[in-house]
């Protein structure tokens, strides 16, 4: 017997090393509150492909053409993406007042400006896509058949905190 009690203490020990040790939170409407995403160094080419690859995979789905990354639209987003930072809101104006449209022309982008998208949030890129995907002109934005390019960038502040910006072009 005492064999057999050690052997099952034994088990429930082991058993309970595996459950996790913190505790969910729960917000006021009874969901799970989102978890801090942090991006590691070294991956940011692996979360930026996981976002063109989604993208790339819900337009397919639409019969849109694929979107490539474009340098100098990748660059309007990532200083847009320190910006709203600096300026702590998510909004489509720099600190300087700038619109989407000059942004993008200031830093040297030749094409054609089709839509801005912004977040800010402590969840990963594809929570955030899907839920841009979720609201009629954010979705557009994504799915417009004249697109041909993509800018993406993020800035993550040191507590989490997440902005992220995506600028389409054509």
């Amino acid at each position: 017997m005492n064999r057999r009690m050690a052997l099952a203490l034994g088990a429930m020990g082991i058993l309970a090393a595996c459950a996790p040790t913190g505790r969910v939170q729960v917000g006021a409407d009874g969901q799970p509150l989102p978890q801090v995403y942090r991006i590691r160094p070294g991956t940011e080419n692996e979360v930026s492909f996981r976002l063109l690859d989604s993208v790339n995979a819900l337009r397919r789905a639409q019969a849109a053409q694929p979107l490539a990354f474009n340098a100098t639209l990748n660059a309007a987003a990532a200083a847009h993406s320190r910006d709203m930072s600096v300026q702590n809101r998510p909004w489509h104006f720099g600190s300087d007042g700038s619109s989407p449209l000059v942004r993008v022309q200031r830093i040297g982008y030749t094409g054609r400006l089709l839509g801005e998208l912004i977040s800010e949030t402590y969840e990963t890129e594809l929570v955030t896509l899907a839920a841009w995907m979720k609201q009629a002109d954010t979705r557009a934005i994504i799915l417009d058949p004249a697109a041909r390019e993509l800018g993406f960038a993020w800035f993550q502040e040191p507590n989490g905190k997440i902005w992220w910006t995506v600028v389409t072009g054509g």
